[in-house]
């Protein structure tokens, strides 16, 4: 078994929920088959590949836990009509929002999928992004729901990365359930999700919970039968107006609640008994022109993990960068340096029930890791427009 050392490094682990600065003195990191074998100084050399980092910052590779990457269609005309002030909601109402990709999405087969999406998912792995969740969502029937999540295990295949699917069916009622939401969750979100599940697509279940698309009680049976799965649930809450999302999802043990704008102390309080993770994401803050923050001095206070994602999708994110992701979530939501890098990385992972397998550098974990051109992670939050990528390692090779 042929070992490598990567030495001469400035090593931030973000193991033990530190990620302030590089560890001190010389750290080396050496990996095996794919995994990290060990980590600290003077390592053994005998039988190793060593590479020389030349100073440069090693830190995990990034996570990016949330994002609607398989879609077909474009809504930048939506983005004129924000400009012009109509609300999002209101375009929803109207047809547009998550229906308009419906449209765009319906039909489209596994390999038109995978061409529409990988040119999204190529901006993320030039950022050192190791492991990107896809959903699926704008399908909103059964077969489509799952060519969107066929089409994500194949972007695994084309490229160097691990996916992990979510059935997010239960993103928005589609015009032939109008009013009927409770018979589209019966009908097509649960068998769908059983249809999924039993083909293995799907890793997670989540769902929009709001006024433009479900509540907790019209939820609840889809819920109860990814428990019976052992299926975990996530859920997009508290976004637009406070539906009560997070604290229903904590019920099942989610592993996160996103988005949580209009989150409250309470929900704070639940999220850190049932350990979900709270999933911010500033591109959406930013392209809704949204007013009201989320409530991250709760979630400190109550020792809720923050993670930090893309949220890349058609209309309200059209995100592809993770480092924008960081500045942003320093710069509109007062995150502190380690706290966005731990955001895309540990706590990303724990977000996606992977904290055993990346998003830290150490012992026995996948050797996921991004060699930066810079000293500091101060540096990779602080620019805007700016790459320093040098080197993506994905289970141990450079990819």
């Amino acid at each position: 078994m042929t070992a490598t050392l990567w030495t001469n490094a400035r090593v931030v682990t973000a193991d033990g929920g530190i990620a302030r600065a590089p560890l001190p003195g010389a750290v080396e990191v050496r990996t095996a088959a794919g995994r990290i074998v060990a980590v600290g100084p003077s390592l053994p050399r005998d039988g190793c590949v060593v590479h020389d980092c030349g100073g440069r910052l090693l830190t995990p590779a990034p996570v990016d836990c949330h994002t609607h990457l398989v879609f077909g269609g474009d809504r930048a005309a939506e983005f004129e009509m924000r400009l012009d002030g109509v609300p999002y909601a209101e375009i929803a109402r109207a047809g547009g929002g998550i229906r308009a990709s419906m449209r765009a999405t319906r039909g489209m087969g596994v390999d038109a999928l995978v061409a529409a999406s990988l040119p999204r998912l190529d901006h993320l792995l030039r950022e050192g992004v190791s492991t990107v969740e896809v959903k699926s969502g704008y399908g909103l029937t059964i077969a489509d729901e799952m060519q969107m999540l066929r089409a994500a295990r194949g972007l695994g295949r084309v490229r160097p990365v691990r996916v992990v699917t979510t059935w997010l069916a239960a993103h928005a009622v589609p015009p032939e359930y109008e009013g009927r939401a409770e018979a589209y969750i019966d009908e097509v979100a649960i068998p769908g999700l059983m249809a999924a599940h039993a083909e293995g697509l799907v890793d997670a279940v989540d769902s929009f919970c709001e006024a433009i698309a479900f509540s907790p009680a019209q939820l609840a049976p889809l819920y109860d039968r990814a428990r019976a799965l052992g299926l975990p649930v996530k859920i997009h809450a508290e976004q637009l107006s406070h539906m009560g999302g997070t604290v229903f999802a904590c019920g099942y043990g989610a592993l996160s609640a996103d988005h949580l704008e209009h989150a409250t102390e309470a929900d704070a309080v639940a999220m850190a008994a049932a350990g979900t993770v709270a999933v911010l994401l500033p591109g959406a803050f930013y392209a809704l022109r949204e007013t009201v923050l989320p409530p991250v001095a709760a979630f400190r206070a109550h020792g809720v993990p923050m993670a930090l994602a893309t949220d890349c999708n058609p209309g309200t994110s059209p995100l592809t960068s993770i480092l924008l992701a960081m500045n942003m979530g320093a710069t509109l939501f007062r995150l502190t340096v380690g706290e966005c890098l731990l955001g895309v990385t540990a706590h990303a992972a724990r977000a996606l029930g992977l904290a055993e397998e990346t998003g830290r550098i150490a012992p026995g974990l996948s050797a996921d890791m991004v060699l930066w051109d810079v000293e500091t992670p101060a540096q990779l939050v602080a620019r805007i427009g700016f790459n320093p990528l040098h080197a993506r390692i994905f289970k141990g090779e450079v990819a």
